[in-house]
């Protein structure tokens, strides 16, 4: 099986990674309504090119992930956010998820991070299970934080030291 390759965003993925964006939404993971034309930029002027990481298998972009900070305090800026992570339904499986949360803690790590953190859904068991075995822990949760289709949901808060 293909090894992925990671490497940061540019400009020129803008629509590719749009695309992807949009192609994967789930109520399983977002809490945003499901994207309807017209679309919004898939960069934006709180995240460009720079925030984020993408995968390719085989030369074709498979997925990304976004790395921003929690908040704008001086205080908390050792600390990096993951605040995106998408792959390809035909791609799943492949080690595109683990290689891009590795590639995103070497990243936090380079921008002087000393720890990292995200927010998963509650019943998101996968993206849980995948977040637990690269050493991320529960530090909260938020009990039924969203209504998604009908259900209340847990808001999840995991994070490591780097």
């Amino acid at each position: 099986m293909p090894v992925p390759s990671i490497r940061h965003a540019t400009l020129d993925d803008e629509e590719t990674l749009g695309r992807l964006d949009r192609a994967v939404w789930s109520p399983l993971h977002s809490v945003q309504p499901r994207p309807r034309p017209p679309y919004e930029p898939f960069f934006n002027e709180r995240f460009g090119p720079r925030d984020h990481l993408v995968a390719e298998l085989g030369g074709a972009v498979v997925g990304y992930i976004r790395l921003g900070l929690p908040t704008s305090l001086e205080c908390n800026s050792h600390v990096r956010q993951i605040q995106g992570l998408a792959v390809a339904e035909e791609a799943r499986g492949a080690g595109v998820g683990r290689a891009l949360l590795r590639a995103v803690q070497d990243e936090a790590r380079r921008r002087g991070a000393r720890r990292i953190t995200l927010r998963v859904l509650g019943h998101n068991t996968a993206a849980r299970a995948l977040y637990e075995s690269e050493g991320f822990v529960v530090e909260g949760t938020l009990p039924e934080e969203f209504l998604l289709d009908g259900e209340y949901v847990d808001d999840v808060f995991m994070g490591r030291p780097l």
